[in-house]
């Protein structure tokens, strides 16, 4: 079970164990942690779960085409490390990625 690490606006982590299979989306949803609103439910249509991915980036999925294009409405700043939380499923490989949430998803 991989640990995820959030970091809210403010600097503040929050580490999660998050099963693997699961995206980090639903991990932070699961958790009930702020800053993730993941509207569509993961369905990759509202880009509510925008992250900035810290650490461990080349161990991830790479991006859709669908997913950039949604990147591009996001609220908060496009980054080169932005993507799509939900776009980002777990595995054993992902044991201590960092996160950090943008100022606003809506």
């Amino acid at each position: 079970m991989p640990r995820v690490t959030y970091v809210s606006p403010d600097g503040e982590p929050t580490a999660l164990d998050v099963e693997e299979g699961l995206s980090v989306m639903q991990g932070a949803i699961a958790a009930g942690l702020d800053g993730i609103v993941a509207e569509c439910g993961g369905e990759l249509v509202c880009a509510t779960c925008h992250v900035y991915v810290e650490t461990l980036a080349e161990s991830l999925p790479p991006m859709g085409a669908l997913e950039d294009e949604l990147l591009e409405h996001v609220v908060a700043e496009r980054r080169d490390n932005s993507r799509l939380s939900c776009q980002l499923v777990l595995g054993a490989e992902h044991e201590g990625l960092v996160v950090a949430l943008p100022e606003a998803q809506v």
